[in-house]
């Protein structure tokens, strides 16, 4: 069954849940709706609420709203407790650091259980550092898939992006400054070190700055170290160029100068575009034959 949602958005509707996106860099990004919505809420769910605090102080904002954090922390309970809000007719606006809530961010939780009282949602359009850095960085944009931030753990990293090399969408990373180098040095040994990405850092800030290239010329590049928020967005698979039977002799070649399988694999795999498990299994075989 589809379920219609029709409430009108107007100040004065109570027990409405709005998801409002916040500037990612640039202050004059803030939309009226955004001010409005500030201004009008009865409770503003925060990620960071001394990060609130100061938006509203730096947009000339005030607010009679009652502000509470809402962060990975506490999310679940916090959500039963903003749910009550809205049943007894609050108002109640979501907000994360920069950018959308829910978009790895919090707030999905807290959707799906005013979807299931039957409360009215809306969203505040804002910007997003998914679609910006997905614009500048010269990629297909027809189709695209988010990835959010990748396992911190190296050897779980290398599994979810050997998973990845047969992706024909253009993906989009999130990733900490200090992690970028070892994971463009991941990603080009996943998924080739030809394949064209972008690294985008500070998006809509005075220093804003994108870097395009190949995974290996953008590994060297971090290697010195890079500051500000990172986005990350790599090109997708394209169809394979060569068959599976020349693929396997070219990991089985690589193993014989001395690499891994599973490393020989997930290169081979990355840089034909050809499933990696496929290719696995296709190696195993012909070790076993020769």
């Amino acid at each position: 069954m589809v379920v219609r949602d029709t409430a009108r958005v107007t100040s004065e509707t109570p027990g409405r849940l709005i998801l409002a996106g916040t500037p990612i860099g640039n202050l004059a990004d803030a939309s009226p709706a955004l001010r409005a919505a500030l201004v009008a809420a009865d409770v503003i769910a925060a990620e960071d609420t001394r990060r609130l605090r100061a938006l509203l102080g730096r947009l000339e904002l005030t607010t009679d709203a009652r502000i509470v954090s809402y962060f990975d922390g506490n999310e679940a309970a916090r959500a039963e407790e903003l749910l009550a809000e809205l049943q007894h007719g609050a108002g109640v606006l979501v907000v994360s650091d920069a950018g959308m809530p829910t978009v790895s961010d919090p707030g999905f939780r807290l959707v799906g259980a005013a979807i299931k009282a039957g409360i009215a949602i809306r969203v505040v359009p804002g910007p997003s550092a998914v679609l910006v850095a997905l614009a500048l960085s010269g990629l297909p944009t027809d189709r695209f898939c988010f990835e959010g931030f990748l396992p911190r753990k190296t050897g779980e990293r290398r599994r979810r992006l050997a998973e990845l090399a047969s992706e024909p969408r253009t993906m989009v990373f999130f990733e900490a400054p200090h992690r970028l180098a070892e994971f463009l040095a991941d990603a080009a040994g996943a998924l080739g070190e030809d394949r064209q990405a972008a690294v985008s850092r500070e998006l809509t800030k005075t220093y804003e700055e994108t870097r395009r290239g190949a995974l290996a010329e953008l590994t060297a590049w971090a290697a010195d170290g890079v500051r500000g928020e990172i986005t990350v967005v790599i090109g997708g698979s394209a169809s394979p160029a060569v068959s599976l039977a020349e693929a396997t002799a070219e990991t089985l070649r690589r193993i014989a100068g001395g690499e891994p399988l599973s490393a020989a694999v997930s290169a081979v795999a990355g840089a034909t575009g050809l499933p990696r498990k496929q290719l696995y299994q296709a190696s195993l075989d012909a070790r076993s034959r020769s």
